[in-house]
């Protein structure tokens, strides 16, 4: 069953003799012809204004209180019926535009369609969401846990029963329709996202949302990595590759195991790292492997090996030999970095290739005369 929408009870009103309004409008205009003309016959007949404006009364209207003059010529009686026939024909008709047009309003005001439109009128640099599956549901949690504005529009009544169960305003309608995008209020929007699992659906969005509002700020949803292409063209600023995210991220679980025990519970250091997000640089800690190339040496030598992609900020040294553990903050570019040290970086390029860095593993060269050991 499609769901019932602003739209839906337009167009089943309009189905029936036309829009409401309009009509009512018509029936309105009709009336007033076949009064003037009405009374402009008995007065040409030689009545009175008042009397031929109270005969015309009474008889569109079907009182029957009498007649104010004997209608005993031709002319008069022709009138009269003619003013009988179209007035009370007219009575009905605008009758029924009166009930259609009350109906109508009433209707809307029961599905609270009126507050939602108010709603939506209200709402400016806000975010319009299309489509309300994993992805959509997870990107209006958090824009509502920020405060941030914005509308779902999505044409599954059962989604759109799931966004009004979590309080989201929401519209029902399908966003590849650029009157809907129209409705959520596109011109007056900042950001558009559009994350449905159909990358065709999403290029054609994009190129809808495109064309409404060119200085929208368009985050495209992509599935193949061939689509991002098609995105860019088609007008989107960004594109999200959900599956390429998702593996990235494990990536950076698996090589960065001790960011976690790092930050720990620590609200401060949570808000921080978030803070360095917006500015594209990223909080990691790592541990260096027994292993690894840059055991043995220095923080200057492991950030050139980097390429300047992450910094090293600090640097936590395991007790040994019984003595007590060593934290260097803010480490000096000659103090050397052993297997075992939890370093903490601030990396400002790609996560899974700084951890790289460290993972690489210590090579050995043959030994004997004229050799010696390599590290890489």
């Amino acid at each position: 069953m499609a769901p019932i929408t602003e739209r839906t009870i337009e167009q089943a009103a309009n189905s029936v003799l036309g829009s409401p309004l309009q009509m009512l409008r018509r029936t309105l205009v009709f009336m007033a012809i076949v009064f003037v003309l009405a009374t402009a016959g008995f007065v040409a007949a030689g009545w009175s204004l008042g009397d031929a404006t109270y005969m015309v009364t009474l008889t569109i209207f079907s009182v029957g209180f009498g007649e104010v003059r004997p209608i005993d010529t031709f002319w008069l009686r022709t009138l009269a019926m003619a003013t009988i026939v179209l007035g009370c024909t007219g009575m009905i008709v605008l009758t029924g535009a009166l009930i259609q047009v009350f109906a109508h309003y009433q209707l809307k005001s029961l599905l609270g369609i009126d507050r939602m439109q108010t709603q939506i009128e209200r709402l400016t640099d806000h975010t319009i969401i299309c489509g309300f599956g994993r992805i959509g549901v997870q990107l209006a949690k958090e824009l509502h846990a920020a405060r941030a504005q914005f509308i779902i529009v999505e044409r599954s009544a059962a989604k759109i029963a799931e966004a009004e169960a979590l309080r989201f305003l929401t519209l029902t309608a399908d966003a590849t329709d650029e009157a809907s995008l129209e409705l959520a209020g596109i011109s007056r929007a900042r950001v558009l996202a559009t994350v449905l699992p159909d990358d065709a659906t999403n290029v054609f969005i994009t190129l809808s949302a495109r064309n409404l509002n060119p200085r929208l700020e368009i985050i495209a949803r992509g599935e193949l990595p061939t689509t991002e292409g098609k995105l860019i063209h088609a007008g989107a600023d960004k594109v999200v590759l959900p599956t390429h995210i998702g593996a990235e991220r494990i990536a950076e679980l698996i090589i960065y195991p001790s960011t976690a025990k790092f930050i720990g519970e620590s609200p401060q250091l949570r808000d921080f790292k978030r803070g360095m997000n917006e500015f594209g640089l990223e909080l990691e800690a790592v541990v260096v492997p027994k292993n690894s190339a840059l055991a043995g040496e220095t923080v200057a030598e492991a950030e050139r090996r980097g390429r300047s992609g992450f910094f090293i900020v600090q640097i936590d040294r395991a007790a040994t030999g019984g003595g007590e553990p060593q934290s260097f903050v803010h480490p000096g570019e000659d103090v050397k970095i052993e297997a075992g040290d939890t370093l903490v970086l601030v990396i400002r390029g790609s996560r899974v290739a700084a951890g790289a860095v460290f993972n690489t593993p210590r090579t050995q060269g043959p030994v004997g005369r004229g050799y010696a050991s390599v590290s890489e």
